[in-house]
């Protein structure tokens, strides 16, 4: 596997993988590698011959200086993840070469940016779709993977790359959870032994939800038991719950209390002390 700190030594290998004849599949990541990303290097790997991800702490997506401070670097076992999962090549840049001095330009998808969650964190998608935008440019993948638990960053990026005209396949993949049922994140290793029992109640709330959903519940009540449930968890406190059409998160085109006829998507966030998570779920009634 080649690591490579620097843009010319990330271009130099894939230009070498495209001398070869093979496709380059993309997963871009802030380290503190999970089995989460090791299902994106999978699919990438399934879907094409070479694999290339980057390891970088955008600082451009983080509201609060202390949040990107504490977030989890694991470099080591980071590089020991990917080449185990066949990663091809690893680009470890510096924050200056992504961000030079003087730079200016920025990418934002302006109204998906500033809806939902993007409206609890100002300026958090704009981050997201510039940096991604800028490792796109470096490494020049046929394909991109992202999980699907980033619901609105997916939707965010699928709309940004259309929009551009990249020419580069967007693709989600599954939310991987743990066995307990919390979703897979870099941000668990920071809860407490206590919040990290206490964020069980993002899932059992999604369940909650799908249940009220094959029962013919409405998207009201829907809502209603998500929110009794994450209440029922006196360590979380619900900071944003959408209930939306999948893929543009436009609002639903049925009145609130009738019954569910179309396809939602739902996304909630919750804090658990220092920690936000997030989690997402379709549902089709």
């Amino acid at each position: 596997m080649y690591v490579c700190r620097s843009i010319a030594a990330i271009r130099d290998a894939v230009a070498g993988f495209r001398a070869t004849g093979h496709s380059v599949g993309l997963v871009t990541t802030m380290g503190a590698l999970h089995a989460g990303h090791m299902s994106l290097i999978a699919a990438a790997r399934r879907d094409h011959g070479r694999v290339v991800a980057t390891i970088f702490v955008n600082p451009t997506q983080f509201g609060d200086p202390k949040d990107l401070e504490t977030y989890p670097r694991t470099e080591e076992a980071d590089l020991a993840m990917l080449e185990a999962a066949g990663c091809d090549a690893v680009l470890i840049p510096r924050a200056d070469e992504i961000y030079p001095e003087g730079d200016e330009t920025i990418v934002e998808t302006r109204d998906l940016a500033v809806r939902l969650h993007g409206a609890l964190r100002p300026g958090h998608f704009r981050g997201v779709a510039t940096v991604v935008t800028k490792l796109f440019n470096i490494t020049r993948p046929d394909a991109a993977y992202f999980g699907e638990k980033d619901y609105q960053q997916l939707q965010v990026i699928r709309r940004m790359a259309r929009d551009l005209h990249m020419n580069i396949d967007i693709q989600g993949v599954p939310t991987l959870r743990e066995a307990d049922g919390l979703a897979m994140s870099s941000r668990n290793v920071r809860l407490t032994p206590e919040d990290r029992i206490a964020a069980l109640c993002l899932n059992r709330a999604l369940d909650r939800a799908e249940r009220v959903a094959t029962e013919g519940g409405s998207a009201s009540a829907i809502e209603d038991a998500i929110r009794a449930t994450i209440a029922d968890e006196p360590r979380a406190r619900l900071t944003g719950l959408d209930i939306v059409a999948p893929q543009s998160l436009a609002p639903l085109r049925q009145t609130p209390d009738a019954p569910l006829s179309e396809p939602i998507a739902i996304m909630i966030s919750a804090q658990f002390g220092e920690v936000l998570l997030i989690d997402q779920r379709e549902i089709t009634p």
